[in-house]
């Protein structure tokens, strides 16, 4: 049956790509309407195209009491991706009637931000737990168990989380979550709009965005509706380019797949094609397309025209690291745990005790000096001098239970006059400045950095990894080991030289591949070899947002309440000269003190005592 192809768009399932149609009514521009995407073609009646990628080009956004209307009617508003608005999620309140629609119509990400949430109207009843009605369930991937095809989710308890998998036949009526994260428009548009229905939100800016710019109509406020306008990405017949188009063109198809021979058409797949593909499916063999270029292993292994194996996917670790520098221009790098380089320590720096506190491990106590001077509020706590130097006691096993900050972090201060030390008490809060002085000369393995000391540390490479022919990380004099993170990489090799096997990144690779065959043979997968990954700015970025959250450490606390002084004025004057010389008056809160309320010294002429 035909439909038009908005509606047809609108209501596929991605996962069911790639799709074969016929257009049943073409549409025509003087014979090349797509020139402006980059390619030179027109659909005309009888024309069969494979789609073979959706992404959303651009949002209509309409008011929510309109929502029945049209999206050509005056009140709808179209935006671009990069419109600077910001939103928050209004949870469907549609019913999803079992997790197999869910997977189908929402999209479930790699990352936590990136997994949504549902609670079911009912009880359920799941391997060795009982979910409760209204329990929020998140839904974190998609796997196959024994053959069969599940949902890996979890719940958390007690501030605990508890794994379980829900069978896609599973029942219910499963709503929405609550969202309370803020969002921009081109996330909502690549994560958060279920297939088939529109998505509802709240701009959370809107006086920010009617101030600069002219897109957003006056009268907008309020809940709006989100609808997406994709960009298709579909092959012609017997063609390798791929033809992009608007999904409101104005095209009648018709579904042709299961009637039509799949194998007249290239099928490219990019990496995040691959990986969505169960385990049962590899190795498998391709060629190359489109590569991401490079000299470096394994990207020119990548080129175009050549045949490689793709054994498997897994999920690998990496440590992120920066260039500490003084300038903006800093490079960040994913470095694998089987570096083969050696790493000395360098000095940290803290800017608060609160960071000394937070730095604190079992491993060793923390040495340091100060560069910043500040005058304690309280008598009770240190002031501090710049050259003062303090030891930072290891972190206990009782300290380690609480994981508390107090008002105060309690350490020692270096007496250097007479080679002694007292106990102090540094005011967490108050902004100084610290660093560390590091007795450490040994030379360390990345893994044994990241078991014996906390993230972030900084260390500078000693010892060159020797098994590669240029070590980038060798020349930086000072690196920050930030944290660990987990991503998801292949495993690949030459077809003509299947000993040597590459790990690559997924989703920072840019390749287009064909799919071959299936490979049978069965190869020992070592070793397997790896390189250090620089990133880029924007990826570091999404990175530290992202992956590992719940590792960051806290917000720094509140500045120290200070009682208020009363806000009249007092002054404290010295036993009188008789000479009435200058003297330092201390002034209590007067306009002209510190906006802390701190007081001010100001010279004054004291009279001289009458006679």
């Amino acid at each position: 049956m035909a439909s038009s192809l908005q509606n047809f768009i609108h209501s596929l399932d991605p996962q069911s790509l790639p799709r074969i149609l016929q257009i049943q009514s073409g549409y025509y521009d003087e014979g090349s309407i797509y020139e402006k995407f980059g390619h030179e073609s027109c659909l005309s009646t009888g024309d069969v195209i494979k789609i073979v990628e959706l992404k959303v080009k651009k949002l209509i956004v309409r008011k929510s009491e309109f929502e029945d209307e049209n999206l050509c009617s005056p009140t709808a508003v179209e935006l671009p991706l990069n419109f600077p608005g910001l939103c928050r999620i209004v949870a469907d309140k549609i019913p999803y009637v079992n997790v197999e629609e869910i997977v189908k119509k929402v999209w479930i990400g790699p990352t936590q931000l990136q997994h949504p949430c549902f609670y079911c109207s009912v009880d359920l009843e799941v391997e060795n737990l009982s979910i409760k009605q209204g329990e929020k369930i998140i839904f974190s991937s998609v796997e196959d168990n024994n053959g069969t095809l599940t949902v890996s989710c979890r719940i958390k308890r007690n501030d605990q989380f508890h794994a379980f998998l829900l069978p896609m036949s599973q029942k219910g009526d499963f709503y929405e979550s609550e969202d309370n994260q803020i969002y921009s428009l081109k996330e909502i548009a690549e994560w958060k709009i279920p297939k088939s229905r529109c998505r509802h939100v709240i701009f959370t800016n809107i006086c920010n965005i009617q101030n600069h710019t002219d897109e957003f109509p006056l009268d907008f406020d309020g809940c709006v509706v989100l609808a997406p306008i994709y960009e298709v990405q579909a092959m012609m017949k017997f063609q390798k380019e791929i033809v992009c188009f608007l999904s409101d063109l104005d095209v009648e198809v018709k579904d042709v797949t299961d009637c039509y021979n799949m194998n007249t058409f290239l099928q490219p797949l990019s990496t995040e094609d691959i990986l969505e593909r169960t385990s049962n499916d590899f190795p498998i063999v391709v060629a190359i397309i489109e590569g991401p270029g490079g000299n470096r292993q394994p990207y020119n292994l990548l080129c175009p025209g050549r045949e490689i194996i793709i054994y498997k996917k897994h999920q690998a670790v990496r440590i992120l690291a920066s260039e500490i520098k003084s300038d903006f221009l800093k490079r960040h790098f994913l470095i694998p745990t089987s570096y083969k380089g050696k790493f000395k320590r360098k000095p940290r720096e803290f800017p608060t005790a609160y960071d000394l506190e937070v730095a604190r491990s079992k491993k060793e106590q923390i040495h340091v000096i100060a560069t910043k001077a500040f005058e304690s509020p309280h008598k009770e706590q240190c002031s501090v001098s710049i050259g003062d130097q303090f030891l930072v006691p290891q972190l206990s096993e009782i300290d380690q239970k609480r994981k508390q900050v107090e008002n105060t972090l309690a350490c020692e201060q270096i007496l250097l006059q007479n080679k002694t030390s007292k106990k102090v008490l540094l005011p967490v809060c108050m902004e100084g400045g610290f660093v560390e002085i590091v007795h450490d000369k040994r030379q360390y393995e990345l893994l044994e950095i990241c078991k014996d000391f906390c993230m972030p540390c900084n260390v500078k490479v000693s010892i060159r990894d020797l098994s590669i022919q240029e070590d980038v990380l060798a020349g930086i004099q000072c690196l920050q080991l930030e944290e660990e993170i987990t991503d998801s990489y292949l495993l690949i090799s030459n077809f003509n030289k299947p000993t040597e096997i590459w790990e690559v990144p997924v989703h920072r690779l840019n390749v287009s591949v064909q799919f071959l065959r299936k490979d049978a043979e069965n190869i020992v997968l070592s070793p397997v070899y790896n390189i250090v990954e620089e990133i880029t700015e924007e990826q570091y970025c999404m990175m530290r947002r992202y992956e590992n959250q719940a590792k960051n450490p806290p917000p720094r606390p509140p500045k120290a309440h200070i009682t208020e002084e009363p806000k009249t004025s007092f002054f404290t004057r010295p036993a009188q000269n008789s000479s009435g010389t200058p003297r330092l008056v201390k002034v209590g809160r007067t306009s002209d003190s510190d906006s802390d309320g701190s007081p001010k010294y100001k010279e004054e002429v004291l009279p001289s005592p009458a006679t």
